[in-house]
């Protein structure tokens, strides 16, 4: 009993630290939303809040559009803003 505890838990670490590292090594794109300290809070364009820690986290503010990529924040340009047509000349 205590054997199949042992080998349950070394797989949980394995699993938990396998998915850690997935997560801190992908590349995120999108607005910031919140800057506290190193970390940073972007939206994506699915709409899902992801926190990474970033090394520059000064250079950036709030509405900022970045890729953060290997803990850089780098900014990106913002889209252009569709004019809007009224119709009349």
């Amino acid at each position: 009993m205590r054997m199949k505890s042992i080998i349950a838990l070394v797989v949980a670490m394995v699993f938990t630290l396998g998915m850690v590292s997935w997560t801190f090594a992908a590349d995120v794109k999108g607005t910031v939303t919140k800057v506290a300290g190193m970390t940073v809070t972007i939206k994506d364009a699915a709409g899902k809040e992801v926190n990474v820690k970033v090394s520059n986290a000064k250079d950036v503010k709030v509405g900022d559009m970045v890729t953060v990529k290997d803990g850089m924040a780098t900014k990106e340009a913002a889209p252009a803003k569709k004019k809007s047509s009224s119709g009349g000349y």
